[in-house]
Protein backbone atom coordinates (compact mmCIF):
# COMPACT_ATOMS: atom_id res chain seq x y z
CA UNK A 1 0.00 0.00 0.00
CA UNK A 2 1.31 3.52 -0.80
CA UNK A 3 2.02 5.63 1.85
CA UNK A 4 0.03 8.51 0.74
CA UNK A 5 -2.93 6.10 0.09
CA UNK A 6 -4.96 7.97 3.29
CA UNK A 7 -3.81 11.68 2.10
CA UNK A 8 -6.89 13.65 1.30
CA UNK A 9 -6.57 15.02 -2.34
CA UNK A 10 -5.46 17.48 -3.49
CA UNK A 11 -2.57 17.93 -0.96
CA UNK A 12 0.76 19.29 -0.98
CA UNK A 13 2.52 17.04 1.14
CA UNK A 14 5.75 17.63 3.13
CA UNK A 15 7.75 14.80 4.52
CA UNK A 16 9.27 15.66 7.42
CA UNK A 17 11.85 13.14 7.69
CA UNK A 18 13.07 13.94 4.24
CA UNK A 19 13.08 17.91 5.07
CA UNK A 20 15.30 17.38 8.07
CA UNK A 21 18.05 15.25 6.18
CA UNK A 22 17.87 17.87 3.53
CA UNK A 23 19.49 20.80 6.70
CA UNK A 24 21.36 18.54 8.24
CA UNK A 25 23.70 18.35 4.94
CA UNK A 26 23.46 21.87 4.35
CA UNK A 27 23.99 22.45 7.69
CA UNK A 28 26.84 20.52 7.85
CA UNK A 29 28.34 22.66 4.45
CA UNK A 30 27.86 25.66 6.51
CA UNK A 31 29.94 24.05 8.99
CA UNK A 32 33.04 22.59 7.66
CA UNK A 33 32.77 25.64 5.00
CA UNK A 34 32.38 28.40 7.69
CA UNK A 35 29.79 30.47 5.65
CA UNK A 36 26.59 31.30 6.13
CA UNK A 37 23.75 29.89 4.19
CA UNK A 38 20.19 31.23 4.05
CA UNK A 39 16.31 29.82 3.27
CA UNK A 40 15.98 31.62 0.16
CA UNK A 41 11.65 32.56 0.98
CA UNK A 42 11.08 32.96 -3.21
CA UNK A 43 12.20 29.23 -3.42
CA UNK A 44 10.08 27.67 -0.48
CA UNK A 45 7.82 29.89 1.83
CA UNK A 46 6.52 27.45 4.58
CA UNK A 47 6.60 29.42 7.24
CA UNK A 48 5.03 26.45 9.95
CA UNK A 49 8.49 24.70 9.14
CA UNK A 50 10.85 28.07 9.69
CA UNK A 51 11.43 27.73 13.82
CA UNK A 52 12.99 24.06 12.12
CA UNK A 53 15.10 26.16 9.60
CA UNK A 54 16.38 28.49 11.90
CA UNK A 55 17.99 25.30 13.98
CA UNK A 56 20.02 24.37 11.46
CA UNK A 57 20.52 27.50 9.17
CA UNK A 58 21.26 31.05 9.36
CA UNK A 59 18.64 32.93 8.91
CA UNK A 60 16.65 33.70 5.57
CA UNK A 61 16.44 36.45 2.76
CA UNK A 62 13.64 37.93 1.30
CA UNK A 63 12.66 39.80 -1.94
CA UNK A 64 10.10 41.83 -0.33
CA UNK A 65 8.78 43.93 2.11
CA UNK A 66 5.90 40.74 2.88
CA UNK A 67 8.76 37.82 2.84
CA UNK A 68 10.80 40.28 4.79
CA UNK A 69 8.08 41.08 7.70
CA UNK A 70 7.30 37.22 7.94
CA UNK A 71 11.07 36.44 7.98
CA UNK A 72 11.11 38.47 11.37
CA UNK A 73 7.56 37.17 12.56
CA UNK A 74 7.98 33.51 12.43
CA UNK A 75 11.99 32.91 11.99
CA UNK A 76 12.53 35.81 14.74
CA UNK A 77 15.33 37.15 13.01
CA UNK A 78 15.91 40.06 10.57
CA UNK A 79 16.28 39.15 6.73
CA UNK A 80 19.12 39.63 4.09
CA UNK A 81 16.72 41.56 1.99
CA UNK A 82 17.42 42.09 -2.07
CA UNK A 83 14.87 43.86 -4.35
CA UNK A 84 14.97 44.86 -7.75
CA UNK A 85 13.77 48.45 -6.96
CA UNK A 86 12.38 49.61 -3.15
CA UNK A 87 9.42 50.85 -3.31
CA UNK A 88 9.82 54.17 -1.05
CA UNK A 89 6.54 54.10 1.12
CA UNK A 90 7.91 50.64 2.34
CA UNK A 91 11.29 51.27 2.79
CA UNK A 92 10.66 52.16 6.34
CA UNK A 93 9.30 48.92 7.61
CA UNK A 94 12.07 47.14 5.07
CA UNK A 95 14.56 48.40 7.40
CA UNK A 96 13.15 47.70 10.35
CA UNK A 97 12.84 43.77 9.15
CA UNK A 98 16.48 44.09 7.53
CA UNK A 99 19.88 42.99 8.99
CA UNK A 100 21.01 43.37 5.45
CA UNK A 101 20.08 45.14 2.14
CA UNK A 102 20.96 44.59 -1.06
CA UNK A 103 20.17 47.10 -4.03
CA UNK A 104 20.22 46.38 -7.45
CA UNK A 105 21.78 49.61 -8.36
CA UNK A 106 24.18 52.12 -7.55
CA UNK A 107 21.40 54.59 -7.79
CA UNK A 108 19.23 52.85 -5.99
CA UNK A 109 21.87 52.79 -3.33
CA UNK A 110 22.24 56.38 -3.18
CA UNK A 111 18.80 56.96 -3.10
CA UNK A 112 18.19 55.30 0.25
CA UNK A 113 21.67 56.10 1.66
CA UNK A 114 20.84 58.42 3.94
CA UNK A 115 17.49 56.68 4.97
CA UNK A 116 19.80 53.83 5.75
CA UNK A 117 22.26 56.07 7.26
CA UNK A 118 19.57 57.75 9.81
CA UNK A 119 17.81 54.25 11.16
CA UNK A 120 18.30 53.81 14.17
CA UNK A 121 20.07 50.29 13.83
CA UNK A 122 22.91 49.42 11.65
CA UNK A 123 22.11 48.34 8.43
CA UNK A 124 24.39 46.37 5.97
CA UNK A 125 24.53 47.61 2.77
CA UNK A 126 25.47 45.93 -0.75
CA UNK A 127 24.85 45.86 -4.22
CA UNK A 128 23.81 43.48 -6.68
CA UNK A 129 26.38 42.57 -9.10
CA UNK A 130 26.74 40.55 -12.53
CA UNK A 131 29.55 38.53 -13.65
CA UNK A 132 28.35 38.04 -16.77
CA UNK A 133 28.45 34.99 -16.87
CA UNK A 134 26.25 31.85 -16.13
CA UNK A 135 25.59 28.35 -17.76
CA UNK A 136 21.89 28.53 -17.26
CA UNK A 137 20.38 27.43 -20.46
CA UNK A 138 16.28 28.73 -20.33
CA UNK A 139 16.28 32.43 -20.47
CA UNK A 140 13.40 33.11 -18.06
CA UNK A 141 15.92 31.75 -15.12
CA UNK A 142 19.29 33.05 -16.52
CA UNK A 143 20.20 36.72 -14.63
CA UNK A 144 23.17 37.30 -16.75
CA UNK A 145 21.52 36.89 -20.06
CA UNK A 146 22.17 40.08 -22.26
CA UNK A 147 20.80 43.25 -21.36
CA UNK A 148 19.91 41.25 -17.77
CA UNK A 149 18.35 44.02 -15.34
CA UNK A 150 19.56 42.22 -12.67
CA UNK A 151 22.91 43.79 -10.73
CA UNK A 152 25.09 46.19 -12.07
CA UNK A 153 28.39 45.28 -13.88
CA UNK A 154 31.62 46.50 -13.45
CA UNK A 155 31.65 49.68 -15.10
CA UNK A 156 28.84 50.92 -13.04
CA UNK A 157 32.42 51.19 -9.91
CA UNK A 158 34.47 53.08 -12.39
CA UNK A 159 34.40 56.10 -10.29
CA UNK A 160 35.25 54.16 -7.41
CA UNK A 161 33.57 52.31 -4.77
CA UNK A 162 30.33 54.27 -3.48
CA UNK A 163 31.01 55.02 0.59
CA UNK A 164 29.16 52.67 2.74
CA UNK A 165 28.72 49.63 0.72
CA UNK A 166 29.85 46.66 2.51
CA UNK A 167 28.73 43.55 0.26
CA UNK A 168 28.48 42.15 -2.93
CA UNK A 169 25.50 39.88 -4.31
CA UNK A 170 25.68 37.82 -7.57
CA UNK A 171 22.97 35.08 -8.12
CA UNK A 172 23.79 33.23 -12.03
CA UNK A 173 23.03 30.44 -10.65
CA UNK A 174 20.04 27.59 -11.22
CA UNK A 175 20.19 23.89 -9.74
CA UNK A 176 23.29 24.15 -10.32
CA UNK A 177 26.62 22.44 -9.47
CA UNK A 178 29.65 23.67 -7.65
CA UNK A 179 31.81 23.19 -10.79
CA UNK A 180 29.38 25.93 -12.21
CA UNK A 181 30.07 27.98 -8.66
CA UNK A 182 33.81 27.31 -9.06
CA UNK A 183 33.17 28.89 -12.90
CA UNK A 184 31.47 31.62 -11.97
CA UNK A 185 33.53 32.82 -9.18
CA UNK A 186 36.45 32.83 -12.06
CA UNK A 187 34.41 35.23 -13.86
CA UNK A 188 33.14 37.21 -10.62
CA UNK A 189 36.92 37.21 -9.14
CA UNK A 190 38.13 38.96 -12.56
CA UNK A 191 35.48 41.64 -12.74
CA UNK A 192 35.27 42.47 -9.15
CA UNK A 193 38.05 41.07 -7.54
CA UNK A 194 39.68 44.14 -6.73
CA UNK A 195 37.06 45.83 -4.80
CA UNK A 196 36.64 42.44 -2.64
CA UNK A 197 39.52 43.39 0.06
CA UNK A 198 37.42 46.78 1.14
CA UNK A 199 33.74 44.44 1.74
CA UNK A 200 33.01 43.01 4.81
CA UNK A 201 30.89 40.23 2.88
CA UNK A 202 29.84 38.29 -0.81
CA UNK A 203 26.76 36.98 -0.91
CA UNK A 204 26.65 33.91 -3.56
CA UNK A 205 23.03 34.13 -3.82
CA UNK A 206 21.42 30.64 -4.76
CA UNK A 207 21.25 27.89 -6.90
CA UNK A 208 23.73 25.77 -5.26
CA UNK A 209 21.69 22.31 -5.44
CA UNK A 210 23.76 20.68 -2.80
CA UNK A 211 21.01 17.99 -1.61
CA UNK A 212 20.58 16.85 -5.37
CA UNK A 213 22.36 13.04 -5.54
CA UNK A 214 25.52 13.08 -7.58
CA UNK A 215 25.68 16.65 -6.50
CA UNK A 216 29.67 17.16 -5.48
CA UNK A 217 29.58 18.49 -1.65
CA UNK A 218 33.16 18.00 -1.33
CA UNK A 219 33.97 20.06 -4.08
CA UNK A 220 31.86 22.69 -2.99
CA UNK A 221 33.83 22.64 0.69
CA UNK A 222 36.71 22.90 -0.99
CA UNK A 223 35.67 25.56 -3.48
CA UNK A 224 34.78 27.86 -0.30
CA UNK A 225 37.52 27.24 1.57
CA UNK A 226 39.64 28.37 -1.18
CA UNK A 227 37.66 31.48 -2.16
CA UNK A 228 37.73 32.44 1.99
CA UNK A 229 41.50 31.88 1.93
CA UNK A 230 41.92 34.25 -0.65
CA UNK A 231 39.66 37.11 0.70
CA UNK A 232 40.06 35.96 4.84
CA UNK A 233 38.21 39.67 5.40
CA UNK A 234 34.67 38.36 3.79
CA UNK A 235 31.84 36.55 5.09
CA UNK A 236 30.86 33.82 2.57
CA UNK A 237 27.03 33.94 2.37
CA UNK A 238 24.73 31.21 0.39
CA UNK A 239 21.41 30.82 -0.04
CA UNK A 240 20.08 28.32 -1.55
CA UNK A 241 16.25 28.07 -2.46
CA UNK A 242 15.61 24.62 -4.49
CA UNK A 243 18.15 22.61 -2.04
CA UNK A 244 15.90 23.19 1.11
CA UNK A 245 12.99 21.39 0.15
CA UNK A 246 14.48 19.47 -2.84
CA UNK A 247 12.72 15.75 -3.11
CA UNK A 248 10.52 16.08 0.68
CA UNK A 249 6.84 16.21 -1.01
CA UNK A 250 4.94 15.57 -3.77
CA UNK A 251 1.04 16.79 -4.79
CA UNK A 252 -1.56 14.31 -4.20
CA UNK A 253 -4.15 14.63 -6.91
CA UNK A 254 -7.30 12.31 -7.53
CA UNK A 255 -8.53 11.33 -11.00
CA UNK A 256 -11.99 13.43 -11.88
CA UNK A 257 -12.53 11.83 -15.58
CA UNK A 258 -11.19 10.26 -18.36
CA UNK A 259 -11.66 12.10 -21.77
CA UNK A 260 -10.63 10.31 -25.24
CA UNK A 261 -10.60 12.59 -27.76
CA UNK A 262 -9.26 11.76 -31.80
CA UNK A 263 -7.29 9.12 -30.27
CA UNK A 264 -5.92 11.02 -27.57
CA UNK A 265 -6.63 9.90 -23.71
CA UNK A 266 -6.67 12.72 -21.41
CA UNK A 267 -6.60 12.03 -17.49
CA UNK A 268 -8.45 15.19 -15.80
CA UNK A 269 -7.16 15.53 -12.15
CA UNK A 270 -8.28 17.49 -9.32
CA UNK A 271 -5.15 19.98 -9.69
CA UNK A 272 -4.03 22.62 -12.32
CA UNK A 273 -0.86 23.00 -13.88
CA UNK A 274 -1.41 26.59 -14.72
CA UNK A 275 -2.65 27.41 -10.91
CA UNK A 276 -0.97 24.79 -8.84
CA UNK A 277 2.00 23.73 -10.98
CA UNK A 278 2.75 27.29 -13.01
CA UNK A 279 6.68 26.24 -13.11
CA UNK A 280 6.04 22.75 -15.20
CA UNK A 281 4.58 25.29 -18.22
CA UNK A 282 6.79 28.59 -17.84
CA UNK A 283 9.82 26.94 -16.95
CA UNK A 284 9.12 24.35 -18.68
CA UNK A 285 9.69 21.10 -17.07
CA UNK A 286 7.97 17.72 -16.93
CA UNK A 287 6.98 16.78 -13.77
CA UNK A 288 7.64 12.98 -12.23
CA UNK A 289 4.22 10.79 -11.30
CA UNK A 290 5.25 8.03 -9.42
CA UNK A 291 4.75 4.75 -11.61
CA UNK A 292 4.37 6.33 -14.69
CA UNK A 293 6.92 6.72 -17.44
CA UNK A 294 7.35 8.73 -20.66
CA UNK A 295 4.83 7.57 -23.36
CA UNK A 296 5.85 3.37 -24.26
CA UNK A 297 3.82 1.76 -27.11
CA UNK A 298 1.36 -0.56 -26.03
CA UNK A 299 0.57 0.40 -22.59
CA UNK A 300 -1.99 2.38 -21.40
CA UNK A 301 -1.17 6.50 -22.22
CA UNK A 302 -2.51 9.22 -21.32
CA UNK A 303 -2.14 13.21 -21.34
CA UNK A 304 -2.70 14.42 -17.51
CA UNK A 305 -5.65 17.42 -18.14
CA UNK A 306 -6.06 20.30 -15.59
CA UNK A 307 -8.89 21.04 -13.84
CA UNK A 308 -9.46 24.91 -14.95
CA UNK A 309 -10.71 26.30 -18.14
CA UNK A 310 -7.22 27.09 -19.69
CA UNK A 311 -6.87 24.80 -23.08
CA UNK A 312 -3.18 24.06 -22.12
CA UNK A 313 -3.79 23.52 -18.68
CA UNK A 314 -2.22 19.82 -19.48
CA UNK A 315 0.79 17.50 -19.78
CA UNK A 316 1.70 15.52 -22.62
CA UNK A 317 0.93 12.01 -22.35
CA UNK A 318 2.78 9.61 -19.62
CA UNK A 319 2.29 5.52 -19.60
CA UNK A 320 1.04 3.56 -16.70
CA UNK A 321 1.60 0.33 -16.39
CA UNK A 322 -2.56 -0.31 -15.56
CA UNK A 323 -5.29 1.92 -17.22
CA UNK A 324 -6.43 4.84 -15.20
CA UNK A 325 -9.99 5.15 -14.07
CA UNK A 326 -12.08 7.81 -11.93
CA UNK A 327 -10.61 8.01 -8.68
CA UNK A 328 -7.13 6.70 -8.83
CA UNK A 329 -4.51 8.55 -6.62
CA UNK A 330 -1.84 10.21 -8.99
CA UNK A 331 1.05 11.58 -7.27
CA UNK A 332 3.44 14.55 -8.80
CA UNK A 333 6.99 14.44 -7.14
CA UNK A 334 8.98 17.09 -5.88
CA UNK A 335 6.54 19.85 -5.33
CA UNK A 336 7.53 21.58 -2.07
CA UNK A 337 10.05 24.42 -3.82
CA UNK A 338 9.01 26.79 -6.12
CA UNK A 339 5.98 24.96 -7.13
CA UNK A 340 4.06 26.17 -4.10
CA UNK A 341 4.99 29.64 -3.74
CA UNK A 342 3.67 30.15 -6.91
CA UNK A 343 0.04 28.75 -6.99
CA UNK A 344 -2.73 30.76 -7.75
CA UNK A 345 -6.90 30.85 -6.94
CA UNK A 346 -7.03 31.09 -11.03
CA UNK A 347 -10.49 30.07 -12.31
CA UNK A 348 -11.55 29.67 -8.26
CA UNK A 349 -9.85 25.98 -8.42
CA UNK A 350 -9.60 24.19 -5.53
CA UNK A 351 -6.13 25.03 -4.01
CA UNK A 352 -4.77 21.91 -3.07
CA UNK A 353 -4.43 21.65 1.38
CA UNK A 354 -1.06 22.35 2.57
CA UNK A 355 0.00 19.45 5.22
CA UNK A 356 2.71 17.65 7.05
CA UNK A 357 3.98 13.79 7.29
CA UNK A 358 5.69 13.98 10.47
CA UNK A 359 8.39 11.62 11.59
CA UNK A 360 6.39 9.95 13.60
CA UNK A 361 3.86 8.81 10.74
CA UNK A 362 1.15 11.80 11.93
CA UNK A 363 -0.74 13.93 9.63
CA UNK A 364 -1.04 17.38 10.27
CA UNK A 365 -3.09 19.14 8.26
CA UNK A 366 -1.72 22.60 8.08
CA UNK A 367 -3.88 24.88 5.72
CA UNK A 368 -7.35 23.80 4.12
CA UNK A 369 -8.28 26.60 1.80
CA UNK A 370 -11.57 28.16 1.25
CA UNK A 371 -13.94 30.26 -0.51
CA UNK A 372 -12.70 33.31 1.71
CA UNK A 373 -8.98 32.31 0.11
CA UNK A 374 -10.23 33.33 -3.19
CA UNK A 375 -12.58 35.58 -2.56
CA UNK A 376 -9.91 38.05 -0.58
CA UNK A 377 -7.37 38.19 -3.29
CA UNK A 378 -10.25 40.09 -5.20
CA UNK A 379 -12.09 43.12 -5.27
Amino acid sequence: MSKYQNIPSPTFLLEEPLFRKNLELIQSVQERAGVSIILALKAFAMWRMFPMVHRYLSGATASSLSEAQLIFEEMGTKAHTYAVAYLPHDFQQIMAYSSHITFNSVTQYLRYKSAVDAFSEPISCGIRVNPEYSEVSTDLYNPAAQGSRLGVTEEAFISGLPDGVEGFHFHTLCESSSYELEKTLFAFEEKFGSWLPQLKWVNMGGGHLMTRKGYDVEHLIHVLLQFKSRYPNLEVILEPGSAIAWQTGVLVATVLDVIENRGVKTAIVDVSFTAHMPDTLEMPYRPKITGATDPIEGKPTYRIGGVSCLAGDYMSEYSFEQPLNVGDQLIFEDMIHYTMVKTTTFNGVKHPDISILHEDGRLEVVKRFTYNDFKNRLS
